[in-house]
């Protein structure tokens, strides 16, 4: 890998002091070595940059997704929850290893085009006789070029228990809990530079029982790896929980072992004042998907408060289905302006947005130590981003031409020192092949 130099840019380091500058920032091979202000330093057989009228910011985190879903878009378009997942769960069903990884492929393409550098995915369906999906992703992710974090999912409560999903794609505990630890022992790279981590991620409470849900959890600490799982999406699963357990959701997860610093919720739409609070208490996190909260009217979490809290929050663009446009750089906007909706101007500003997709996400996954600001010493993923374009030239400051404004092209984009995205093209792959080969999987799975 070689030396990269970005050198005329306006640069938000998101480092302890949040020094921003017009200035440079230096990549040997996979680290960052320098970040300051003004002209950068001369490096032989360095490449150089011109980051001139561009804003460089870290890597963004994307701490929520369902990659297989990029291929049952636009289905359900007008359900809640419960109906859509209703109307999907038999389409899932029929997923394959083909589909994961042509899926997966198209939607982390727009993830690395959207400014995502580490992908965070929730896969929990896992049909009879479907083939290694969990491979299928991993395989996509390395040869499109980001940092991965797949989250082992599961369900053992189907509709014969009282579930959601079809008998047909839930396993048995025991089968569950042997292939996350195998998926840990065959996958799971620990090490600071690792571009692969894996993560124990059953379901939810309405499509896992407690039992998974604990041993789940004992699994998970016993392996030194973090925990993920849905919860609080809904007012329709506070009922259902408050009927079936005689609590809300948070204090059924609380009982089985899932809150903590390791642990982070998706959605985390419906807390109260008391259940933020002891979130903020135990340092668990949340992964905010405004996009799909919206599309599926779930609610508007109060991200505000959870931060004020202490509890960290990330982005997530949840999966496709829910969240047909699959961009990050679009969660940083609608988390500025949901937040502003539900509480004032003061709820949310730009740069707190630009912390939730890069630091917080980075803490989220347990990575804040190489991952979420540009520092010397911390892994080189970064992007930059144009702000001379027409919706863009004039905004005064750069990080909210980014976050207020549509999305700006995309220069540069760095995994691990290597270029993914330049000039706004996809560098690791073909997105017109992409998008074929989606459309094609997409028809004959819901054809």
């Amino acid at each position: 890998m070689a030396t990269i130099v970005i050198d005329g840019a306006y640069v938000a380091t998101l480092d302890p002091e949040r020094r921003e500058f017009i200035g440079h920032v230096v990549a040997d091979g996979n680290r960052i070595v320098k970040a300051g202000p003004g002209p950068a330093p001369a490096y032989a057989g360095a490449r150089v940059v011109d980051g001139r009228g561009c804003l460089v910011t870290p890597g963004f985190v994307n701490t929520h997704q369902h990659l297989y879903q990029w291929v049952t878009r636009g289905l359900a378009a007008d359900a809640t929850l419960f109906e859509w997942l209703t109307t999907l769960y038999p389409v899932w069903s029929r997923i394959s290893e083909e589909t994961v990884y042509v899926a997966a492929r198209a939607a982390l393409a727009q993830l690395a085009l959207t400014g995502c550098t580490t992908a965070a995915d929730h896969h929990y369906v896992f049909p009879r006789g479907g083939g290694d999906l969990l491979a299928a992703e991993i395989t996509a992710a390395a040869e499109i070029g980001l940092r991965f974090h797949p989250a082992r999912g599961s369900m053992d409560r189907g509709q014969k228990d009282g579930g959601l999903p079809p008998d047909s794609v839930v396993e048995d505990r025991d089968e569950i809990l042997a292939a996350t630890e195998a998926a840990i022992d065959r996958w799971h790279d620990p090490s600071p530079d690792s571009m692969l981590q894996v993560v124990v991620a059953p379901c939810s409470p309405f499509s896992v029982s407690g039992e998974l849900m604990r041993e789940s959890a004992e699994l998970a600490r016993r392996r030194g790896v973090r925990m993920h799982t849905h919860l609080a999406e809904t007012t329709d699963e506070t009922d259902w929980c408050r009927e079936t357990f005689g609590c809300t959701p948070l204090e059924y997860a609380d009982q089985l072992g899932w809150t903590g610093p390791d642990v982070w919720f998706a959605h985390g739409i419906h807390f109260d004042d008391a259940e933020i609070k002891h979130l903020g208490t135990t340092r668990t996190g949340v992964a905010h998907c405004p996009s799909s909260n919206a599309r599926l009217g779930a609610g508007i979490a109060r991200t505000a408060d959870l931060r004020a809290a202490g509890a960290p929050v990330g982005l997530g663009v949840d999966g496709a289905a829910s969240n047909e446009s699959g961009s990050l750089v679009e969660e940083l906007r609608h988390a500025v302006l949901f937040a502003r909706a539900r509480g004032g101007p003061q709820s949310m500003t730009v740069r707190a947005a630009l912390e939730m997709a890069t630091l917080d996400g980075a803490r989220l996954l347990g990575r804040s130590a190489d991952l979420g600001s540009l520092e010397p010493g911390k892994l080189a993923d970064l992007a930059m981003w144009d702000v001379t374009t027409l919706p863009h030239a004039g905004i005064p400051d750069p990080i909210a031409a980014l976050a207020l404004s549509t999305p700006p092209p995309l220069e540069l984009l760095l995994v691990n020192g290597r270029p993914v995205v330049e000039h706004g093209a996809l560098r690791t792959a073909d997105p017109t092949a992409l998008s074929a080969e989606a459309a094609r999987v997409q028809a004959a799975l819901c054809g």
